[in-house]
């Protein structure tokens, strides 16, 4: 089975969770861009970042970015402000631009994966797709 969400429903989904318009689009079958703009010097400039989907172990998934340290520092900004908002307890960085989202750790998506296992998140041209099966009742 598999359920699909549009690169808009995610971006507008981030503005409405995160107050900040982070245009997301496609990047290659296990990975998205995502577009970020930085004011640098009273001007602001657009960095894009690639986000794959490297490994899924049960209700862990494992990306990885792109970047140099000035992309790894936004990041590493940007998941310690995440941390105290709801849903911040998920995201854990790791060594080598990494990032493990533990989903279980959240008690409403963690409730989700007693009845489905997460099999694959892949992108075409116009959808993120997510592959689970129905776990045997």
């Amino acid at each position: 089975m598999e359920f699909r969400l549009s690169y808009q429903e995610i971006s507008d989904l981030i503005e409405k969770k995160a107050g900040r318009s982070l245009p997301v689009m496609y990047g290659g079958p296990h990975t998205v861009r995502i577009a970020y703009d930085v004011n640098v010097l009273f001007k602001s400039t657009s960095v894009g970042i690639d986000l794959t989907v490297d490994q899924i172990v049960d209700s862990d998934i494992y990306l990885s970015y792109n970047g140099g340290a000035g992309i790894d520092f936004m990041i590493r900004q940007a998941i310690n402000m995440a941390k105290s908002r709801p849903g911040g307890e998920l995201i854990e960085p790791l060594n080598d631009n990494r990032i493990l989202l533990n989903l279980s750790k959240n008690q409403q998506a963690g409730s989700i994966f007693e009845h489905i296992r997460l099999k694959d998140i892949r992108f075409d041209e116009h959808y993120a797709i997510v592959e689970f099966t129905p776990k045997s009742f």
